[in-house]
Parts: C-alpha cells; structure tokens; sequence
C-alpha cells in the first residue's frame, strides 16, 4: 500500500456565512434539522440552546456567532452537526448550528496546507490547516479546540449531571 493512500481522510464539508469548512467525519455523530431549541438563562451568546436528542440534553452552539460573524435567522438549510468531543477523559456531544451542509468529500492528509501566519484567535486558535480545491479554499477548523471553550464543557457536565439526577429520582418512584 502506497504511504499517499493510507493517509485519505473522508470529510463532510459545510458553510458559515458564505465559506466553506470541512471536518473528518469521524467527529461527527449525525447532522440533524433544526428542531425547538430551549434557551438556557445566563449562557454565553454564542450557546443557541439546548434540544432533546432521544433523551439526552445536548447543548447547540451557534456557530457564527462562536466564530465572531453576526447572526441570521435560520433557513431550510440550516442544520445541526452533532459532534462527539474529548473533555478531561470524557465523551462530550455538543451540537453545532450550520448555514448548510455540502458533501462529503476525501483528502488527502498532505493535502491540508498550514493556516496563514497573520489573524486573530479564530485563525490562530481555531483553524488547523485549509484545503485547496480548484479556485476555492475549504478551511480545516480543529473541532476540539473550538468546542472546548471552559463555558461550553461547563454546561454540558451541568447538564448531564442534571439528567442522570432526574433519572434517578425516576427510578426511586
């Protein structure tokens, strides 16, 4: 097997205000409609809300706002890309709010070029690498940093503390 092909990485492409990203899909547990979502008092800005996915709470950040470009109501193609996260050892979902959805799509690994030397924190922070393909550029944004935001860990172990509490209070009954 040739060294080029044991590095292809399948990832899903999708937009935020007119760009375009792309994630491994590893990372990514399912893409979902946008249903209700619950606000929750005294959450960061960028935090949409909560929504009840089969009985568990997950926390829906808006992903234009965490990534510093003004909100918009959402659209039909707007949709929720539920990722699956580490966080001090532990398993964290947390759903992310996306203009829309594009494709799924390989690379390979050599292919992700270094991010530009110059940006504040989101290019610093939050971009590991952009893809060139064709004319455009689909940036690689590293999921785990930009998830791990203290406030948005913090509410998540809160929230699942909360529902392992109500699960068991259900059982006592």
């Amino acid at each position: 097997m040739n060294m080029e092909e044991a590095v292809l990485t399948s990832c899903l492409s999708f937009e935020i205000d007119k760009e375009t990203y792309g994630v491994n899909v590893n990372k990514i547990i399912e893409i979902l409609e946008v249903p209700h979502i619950t606000k929750v008092p005294k959450s960061p800005s960028f935090m949409r809300g909560v929504i009840n996915l089969r009985g568990t709470v997950l926390p829906v950040i808006d992903t234009r706002l965490k990534f510093g470009v003004p909100g918009v109501p959402d659209s039909i193609n707007t949709c929720i890309i539920v990722f699956n996260m580490q966080a001090d050892g532990n398993d964290v979902l947390t759903g992310a709010l996306v203009d829309e959805v594009k494709e799924v799509f390989e690379i390979n690994e050599s292919e992700i070029l270094p991010p530009p030397g110059i940006g504040g924190e989101l290019i610093n922070g939050f971009i590991r690498g952009i893809i060139r393909k064709g004319d455009d550029f689909i940036m690689v944004p590293d999921i785990d940093r930009i998830f791990s935001n203290a406030d948005i860990i913090d509410l998540n172990m809160q929230l699942q503390g909360a529902e392992a509490k109500v699960k068991t209070e259900k059982l006592r009954k």
